[in-house]
């Protein structure tokens, strides 16, 4: 039941695979990056192979097995290898669904013309080492394996923790004017009561300013006097008489 399997610098022995056969039969992703491989002639039958990783080894022809072989194959990488003329990629033609084809640093790539003539030669391929004919890159198949997805959460988790910091500033400050507001409401309050009391007090001594002009003048004079605890004289004259 195996789908995946990676076999990246694994020597092989005399350019062979010991131990990869047909009995992988729903293997759909096969990698064996730098294991020193000369061909592809000892590769299993994998009808249900889609992609197949083979740069970095000193593959130069014999791409014709993998037509019999990988007859679904989608992707194949063959960067690195020792593949140096058009011709030898001509096989490739019998693989209907191949939809990528990477020879980077493969010295075909060195030829005059070297992109149209492969897109000329395979139809059927969208993306020649990475980009298609209008030179457009290919797009991510897995974009989470990147982590682009990671970033975009941190980057909106970001965004998030500022919203908030934002909203809460805004409380804040809110909070703030309205406490102001309403210190300044009972400084109010205070400048009313305080006015009140000055005109009641003031309120009470014109009163008594007025009562004060309506005795007779001795009456007043006697008032003032025990108000500022002094004896009327004619009491005094009264005292000496007796």
């Amino acid at each position: 039941q195996v789908k995946e399997l990676v076999l990246d610098n694994c020597r092989s022995d005399d350019g062979k695979i010991v131990g990869l056969s047909s009995d992988f039969e729903n293997l759909e992703f096969l990698s064996m990056i730098n294991i020193n491989l000369l061909s592809v002639s000892n590769l299993p039958k994998l009808n249900k192979l889609r992609k197949l990783e083979l740069s970095d080894n000193r593959i130069s022809g014999g791409l014709e097995v993998l037509a019999e072989r990988t007859p679904n194959l989608t992707h194949l990488h063959l960067s690195g290898n020792k593949i140096k003329d058009i011709n030898t990629l001509e096989p490739l033609k019998k693989l209907p669904n191949l939809h990528s084809l990477d020879l980077f640093n493969c010295e075909v790539t060195m030829l005059i013309n070297y992109r149209e003539s492969v897109f000329t030669l395979l139809p059927q391929l969208t993306y020649l080492d990475g980009f298609d004919a209008d030179d457009q890159e290919a797009p991510d198949s897995d974009p989470e394996a990147d982590g682009d997805g990671l970033e975009d959460e941190y980057e909106n988790g970001e965004e998030d923790d500022d919203d908030e910091e934002d909203d809460l500033d805004e409380e804040v400050i809110d909070d703030e004017e309205d406490e102001d507001d309403d210190l300044e409401g009972e400084e109010e309050e205070d400048g009313v009561d305080d006015e009140e009391e000055d005109e009641e007090e003031d309120g009470e001594d014109d009163e008594e300013d007025e009562a004060d002009d309506d005795l007779p003048r001795g009456e007043k004079r006697k008032r003032n006097l025990e108000d500022e605890g002094e004896e009327d004289p004619e009491d005094e004259e009264d005292d000496e008489d007796d």
